[in-house]
């Protein structure tokens, strides 16, 4: 009984904040400033979407986001993957030190880095181009994954390799041939961490991007906001509309990304 109860109060604590804000969208300004709130919205209504995609520039800011966020997740799995395979597949004297570095720069603050990265990507005219963001989002995922996919690397026998180099296949060929498509499940995992991070990044975003045209939605609903009153039901539409490319990857890859967690736990 008591684990039920626990698993309710988490769903509750889950699950309560996101149904709260996807019925809010729903409703209208009245209704939202009501004193006495309403679970349930009295007259569903579409308008806040409405205005949302029409009198606002949202969809300039999902355009951008996209691009970030799909930009970042494939290279980061591919940064990941060649790093993870060096340190944990191959005999390269000193990896495990190596592999500690890597997941140890994982571990500095990203604001500790702000003023430094801001220099540099002045200095090669990258600030307000969205190469610069990527460029970033890549550099704080890439060390986590490629830890990441330890597990996935000691979950495949190495028997696979020398069994590969009977037949012939030199190391790159075994890496793209063998490992790669045994690796999918870690590659998925990976590649939804890294658009996740990329989707929900604000502090490098608000800091590299100066024009209206190139923000991200982290940016972009800061501004829907306005400085001095808040549309609530702006607000809520727009959360509503960003939280669901960051759930629907969750839908096709969610067990790999849950298993990627666990796996090499028990080799």
């Amino acid at each position: 009984m008591p684990r039920w109860v626990s698993m309710v109060v988490l769903a509750v604590l889950v699950l309560g904040p996101v149904y709260w804000v996807t019925a809010s969208s729903f409703k209208g300004r009245e209704e939202i400033l009501r004193t006495s709130p309403t679970p349930v919205p009295e007259s569903g209504t579409f308008d806040n979407f409405r205005q949302l995609l029409t009198a606002t520039d949202y969809g300039v800011y999902l355009s951008n986001s996209f691009i970030v966020a799909i930009l970042t997740a494939l290279f980061t799995a591919i940064v990941s993957f060649c790093g993870a395979y060096g340190l944990y597949r191959m005999n390269i004297p000193g990896s495990q030190k190596i592999a500690g570095l890597v997941l140890l720069a994982y571990m500095i603050p990203g604001t500790l880095l702000l003023v430094p990265l801001y220099q540099v990507f002045a200095q090669f005219q990258l600030i307000n181009t969205l190469t610069a963001l990527v460029i970033v989002n890549i550099a704080f995922t890439a060390p986590f994954c490629t830890w990441l996919l330890r597990g996935f690397f000691l979950s495949i026998p190495r028997e696979i390799d020398e069994a590969a180099a009977v037949d012939g296949a030199g190391p790159v060929r075994t890496m793209f041939q063998v490992v790669l498509p045994l690796l999918a499940p870690g590659l998925a995992t990976v590649a939804v961490y890294a658009f996740v991070y990329s989707w929900t990044e604000f502090v490098f975003a608000s800091q590299l991007l100066v024009s209206d045209e190139l923000k991200t939605l982290p940016i972009g609903l800061s501004a829907i906001m306005g400085q001095y009153t808040v549309n609530w039901g702006l607000l809520m539409a727009g959360t509503v509309l960003t939280m669901l490319p960051a759930i629907i990857p969750f839908l096709f890859v969610g067990r790999y990304f849950i298993g990627g967690l666990t796996a090499g736990a028990v080799k």
